[in-house]
């Protein structure tokens, strides 16, 4: 449906996109994850004709849309300002693309009705939006985008003002709705569990490139770059100093691997303080810290060598303390290869 083909821009001698290659499917949720000043929100607003390339293209079903004002793409925007217009009412700022559409009074006010109950706020027409709250706001930001029935919604940090809890259960309800109303959207954040409740596939984006494009299960299971790893709050990486017949040497002993590598990720989700298996490679190491975590406990513990490890054990295990010496247990699956930065 859409198509960002080797998408370069630069602001005076800083490039922000380096060669930036997407594809995104008819009626797919993508998000562009990464941290501030990654180039994101550049390839959001060239996707949305805000902004022109230095070199590249944009393709919408396979037409260069380069020349085309944003106007006429026909996409609709979402921003974390909500950006809605204090004078007006909810059905006024909803209305407000359907007017600029001249489409007719009646056929108006059935569409606003029918947005704002898709997005739980049905007999809202005649509040003022001042007197709203934060959630209420977004709701009907999310409603104006809708109502033109766009061909991409693309949103920008949507959430980002708003409280965690209400963060969270609006995560919810736009991937619903969005997935319901059969759109195709384009969503920008810098916080990977927002990313991985709402996207199909996520692009975590790093100094103006791609790093990795990938659905939300494969990228946290199977990061491939220590950015990727480290972003997604996976710290066990560990650097190889050797790699020969499937076999990488690093401080923390003898690993096999797949693949070259220029370090090695320990996944904290496959690590134990108890044997599953006698092929386990063995790491004595010191606990640092205990944090509870509800569920878990998420342990640092201290090899020998000054390397710290992440293991998470079951909030119903015996639990160690500062000090004690543990052995961590690494099955094959929890060894990953992974790249520099790039």
């Amino acid at each position: 449906m859409l198509e960002v083909r080797d998408v370069y821009r630069a602001f005076g001698t800083q490039p922000v996109l380096r060669g930036i290659d997407l594809t995104i499917a008819d009626h797919e949720i993508v998000c562009l994850l990464g941290p501030s000043g990654c180039g994101k929100t550049t390839l959001l607003r060239i996707v949305a004709g805000l902004e022109q390339p230095d070199r590249g293209a944009v393709l919408l079903d396979g037409q260069n849309i380069a020349s085309m004002p944003t106007h006429r793409r026909g996409f609709g925007l979402m921003f974390q300002d909500f950006a809605l217009f204090p004078h007006m009412t909810v059905a006024e700022n909803v209305a407000f693309g359907l007017r600029m559409q001249n489409m007719g009074k009646a056929e108006q006010k059935r569409r606003v009705a029918e947005m704002l109950d898709l997005v739980g706020l049905a007999g809202f027409e005649q509040r003022d939006v001042a007197r709203l709250s934060g959630g209420e706001r977004q709701r009907v930001a999310l409603a104006r985008s809708l109502a033109p029935n766009p061909k991409l919604l693309m949103l920008d940090e949507p959430l980002g003002s708003l409280d965690a809890i209400l963060r969270e259960e609006l995560l919810v309800e736009l991937r619903h709705i969005i997935k319901q109303v059969g759109l195709t959207a384009i969503y920008v954040t810098h916080d990977q569990h927002e990313a991985f409740a709402i996207a199909d596939r996520i692009a975590v984006m790093n100094k103006g490139r791609v790093e990795q494009f990938a659905p939300p299960l494969e990228l946290y299971q199977h990061p491939t770059s220590e950015f990727v790893a480290r972003f997604l709050g996976l710290d066990n990486v560990i650097p190889v100093e050797s790699q020969a017949d499937g076999r990488a040497q690093t401080p923390l002993g003898t690993f096999a691997v797949k693949g070259q590598a220029q370090s090695l990720l320990l996944h904290t989700d496959y690590l134990s303080l108890t044997s599953s298996s006698d092929n386990d490679v063995k790491i004595p190491a010191e606990v640092v810290q205990v944090v509870f975590q509800g569920d878990v406990y998420r342990l640092t513990l201290r090899h020998d060598s000054g390397i710290l490890l992440t293991v998470k054990i079951p909030s119903t295990a015996p639990v160690p303390q500062g000090g004690d010496g543990v052995t961590v247990y690494v099955p094959d699956r929890a060894v990953l290869p992974l790249v520099g930065e790039g």
